[in-house]
């Protein structure tokens, strides 16, 4: 399978127009919500009191607010330039030192081997071009330094929401499906190049909303760019028929048995691998775990 990103018609309008639709909404909201998750995935990667790490595609900074609280010199970059100010007033908030810029995946603001850890948590799967994303991820990473990442995949409720968004609106040409990052065999061949070791594990997160499926997605029309963005897009008549497939998946994934709450599983691919250093090219070790779902549901927090 070639992954590799082939010339993009009008990249730098695609490029523009995903800057407006992360910048569209309030990704703050939603933050609040996957906030238990980017503490189980942060939990995982055992963070080292000193260490240097890199929050890509950071939002409102949850992952970077985590690291800084376990003793790591932090920055944290997005490409969404509200949500950078966002992620500033809430450091300045908690009086938490961490260094954010605004800057694109595919061309991070950073040295070469400048961060021990670097992450990003739903973020770089929706850059335009992974190969340019994994290339600036290793570069900025120190020898030996680790990379873990958080994607969505496809055949779990997120790849399915961005299925139905996908019957009722065209993607842009040439760009990939952001769900192939949650394809294993798609990430071992975009990373075997340049890392020592690559572990990959599913794991399942829960969305949890305290409004009923409709209202759910109401919350994600006004709140989350890609959702708002695609409404936008579309007639009123076209509007009803997305509205209506999204709070039949809604209902469709729904596990909770309140009755104005949504509970949603939400399956992703844990991703850690390790930079090689300058002598250490050689084929990866890879593993991939399929973690049972007893042991690695967010939904073990209180909804």
């Amino acid at each position: 399978m070639n992954t590799i990103t082939q010339s993009i018609p009008d990249l730098q309008a695609i490029k523009a127009r995903q800057k407006a639709t992360w910048e569209s909404g309030d990704f703050g909201q939603i933050a609040k919500y996957t906030m238990p998750m980017a503490e189980e995935f942060m939990g995982r990667l055992r963070l080292r009191p000193g260490d240097s790490v890199l929050d890509v595609a950071c939002g409102t900074g949850n992952l970077a607010v985590i690291a800084v609280r376990a003793g790591c010199r932090t920055a944290g970059v997005d490409i969404a330039s509200n949500l950078i100010s966002q992620a500033r007033e809430r450091s300045e908030r908690e009086g938490l030192a961490i260094e954010y810029a605004e800057g694109d995946a595919e061309a991070l603001p950073y040295p070469d081997a400048s961060f021990d850890l670097v992450v990003s948590m739903y973020g770089v799967m929706f850059a335009q071009q992974p190969e340019k994303v994994v290339s600036e991820l290793l570069r900025v990473t120190k020898p030996g330094g680790r990379i873990a990442l958080a994607n969505w995949t496809p055949t779990g409720f997120i790849g399915k929401m961005f299925a139905v968004f996908k019957r009722h609106i065209t993607p842009p040409a040439g760009v990939p499906s952001p769900m192939l990052w949650g394809d294993e065999t798609v990430v071992r061949e975009r990373l075997q190049a340049g890392v020592i070791g690559l572990r990959l594990t599913r794991r399942v997160a829960h969305f949890c909303f305290p409004f009923d499926p409709a209202g759910t997605v109401e919350f994600f029309r006004q709140y989350y760019g890609p959702t708002q963005r695609a409404f936008a897009s579309l007639p009123a008549e076209a509007q009803a028929v997305l509205r209506a497939d999204l709070e039949d998946l809604q209902s469709r994934y729904n596990v909770s048995t309140r009755a104005h709450q949504t509970e949603t599983p939400a399956e992703y691919v844990e991703i850690q691998a390790w930079r090689a250093g300058e002598a250490e090219a050689q084929p990866v070790r890879s593993r991939t775990n399929r973690t049972s779902p007893a042991l690695d549901l967010v939904a073990d927090l209180d909804c």
